[in-house]
């Protein structure tokens, strides 16, 4: 009863602030401080520039009242992580650890309508690389964190923040952070990398999704080897012929529907919230997987499709060494995301069966890493709902399969159950991520400031 009496305290008190949060306030300026800065640092990969961010960072922590000993800055190559400790009160409560990434996917300014690496707004968006993937989910962590400290909040458990600086490459970073024991002490982490509200075309909120479980990253290289020779002497073999064909094989092919009871609760709940023939298509597929009319459907769907199967398509292509030689080599890289309980090696196997030339050599990139579902337990549960419903009462809230994959993989693998679950609402086929012009509705912005002091207030508050 103690902690019931406490949430609805907690509750209310959450609530006057929530809507006194205003473009004007002390929060919300200095999280947009956050933000419009740590967008205008090109924190691709190649550029050196995460460990300017990640001391941009430190500097704001330390202003804010954190002791140098609980922000530490870790070098790694070209990039760096950041590990910041919020010190809770003296309990027998393990940490709660939460987690974003620094660095972002390149974008050139002449592909872009304007320069990726300046925030800049209209009406309705805010724009640059990083605005969804994942600066916001470091801008709304970091300003959280300040805000709470220059509050007096003191937790009833330590909170720590990792942020990795290379997730959206070889997630070194996250990989070093994941085995340091400091944070395997944590009971439990929080992702800003994924997640959050889907709303349809009226801007309806359609449900608000906790990533619970990811697909398998891994890549392929597939080379195709020959002689070559003069061009003007043209070979009934040629390198860049053979690897066409063989890339034309994968294209036609269909990796088998498969699912979990989580996938099919997911389809089952989306469907009736979309409604319309997308929406009979989910619901017939939690009816019935084996509905091809229906995996069909979905597949149709850049936003479904991965959740259905798993998915490999072709991503970069090299070729040739001069324009007046026919190629000695053609090299292609096939991108993977592979459905939870299926193992690499089979799916290497199946690629080396759809192309159908033992001749093409394989390649596994790096070392990937399968990673266990983790299932929503209560009181992470509802206190979700505290920061969702707040600004979308009604909206239902479920598990989900990542397509893609986040810092959570190596966590979870480490033994840490790990939930990603954004501040951003917003109608997924406006998710520009990795893409041109990637960017965010200013009112999911404004609207998600809240979102996180909710969670953690009620999650670390006896």
């Amino acid at each position: 009863m103690l902690k019931l009496i406490t949430s609805v305290v907690t509750l209310l008190i959450c609530s006057n602030a929530f809507s006194a949060t205003n473009q004007n306030s002390e929060h919300a300026q200095k999280t947009l401080e956050i933000y419009r800065k740590v967008i205008s640092i090109p924190t691709a990969a190649g550029k050196g520039n995460v460990p300017e961010m990640t001391n941009y960072l430190a500097s704001e922590f330390y202003a804010a009242g954190f002791d140098k000993q609980d922000v530490t800055v870790i070098p790694s190559g070209e990039t760096a992580a950041l590990v910041v400790r919020y010190r809770g009160s003296e309990s027998a409560k393990k940490p709660i650890l939460l987690l974003g990434h620094m660095d972002v996917v390149e974008a050139l300014p002449e592909d872009w309508q304007r320069h990726p690496f300046t925030l800049t707004q209209d009406d309705k968006y805010f724009y640059g690389r990083g605005t969804v993937d994942n600066k916001l989910g470091v801008t709304m962590l970091s300003s959280t964190f300040i805000r709470l400290k220059k509050e007096g909040f003191v937790p009833n458990r330590d909170l720590i923040l990792a942020f990795s600086g290379d997730e959206e490459t070889g997630m070194k970073t996250t990989i070093m952070l994941a085995k340091m024991p400091a944070l395997l002490e944590a009971e439990y982490a929080l992702n800003s990398d994924a997640g959050g509200g889907d709303l349809d075309k009226q801007g309806k909120a359609i449900a608000y999704l906790v990533q619970a479980a990811e697909k398998t990253y891994v890549s392929f290289e597939l080379t195709v080897r020959n002689p070559g020779g003069h061009s003007s002497r043209p070979r009934a073999d040629n390198a860049i012929y053979e690897l066409s064909s063989a890339l034309l094989n994968v294209q036609q092919y269909h990796f088998p529907v498969q699912y979990s009871d989580m996938t099919r609760e997911f389809f089952r709940e989306s469907g009736k919230q979309l409604g319309g023939e997308l929406g009979q298509a989910m619901e017939n597929f939690a009816k019935n997987p084996q509905d091809k009319s229906a995996s069909d459907r979905l597949e149709k769907e850049s936003s479904y499709v991965g959740t259905t199967r798993t998915t490999c398509i072709p991503t970069m292509l090299t070729a040739g060494h001069a324009e007046n030689a026919a190629p000695q080599s053609a090299t292609v890289t096939i991108n993977c995301r592979i459905f939870p309980g299926t193992s690499v090696e089979d799916v290497k196997k199946t690629l080396q069966g759809v192309v159908k030339n033992p001749a093409i050599e394989f390649v596994t990139l790096g070392l990937p890493t399968a990673s266990p579902i983790s299932e929503l337990r209560e009181d992470v549960t509802h206190a979700i709902s505290q920061a969702v419903h707040m600004r979308y009462p009604d909206v239902s809230i479920m598990a989900y399969m990542e397509s893609g994959g986040t810092d959570g993989m190596h966590f979870r693998a480490a033994g840490i159950p790990t939930w990603a679950m954004s501040s951003i609402f917003m109608d997924p086929d406006e998710m520009f991520a990795h893409g041109l012009n990637e960017r965010l509705p200013i009112k999911a912005f404004y609207d998600g400031l809240d979102h996180w002091t909710l969670i953690l207030k009620e999650l670390a508050t006896d």
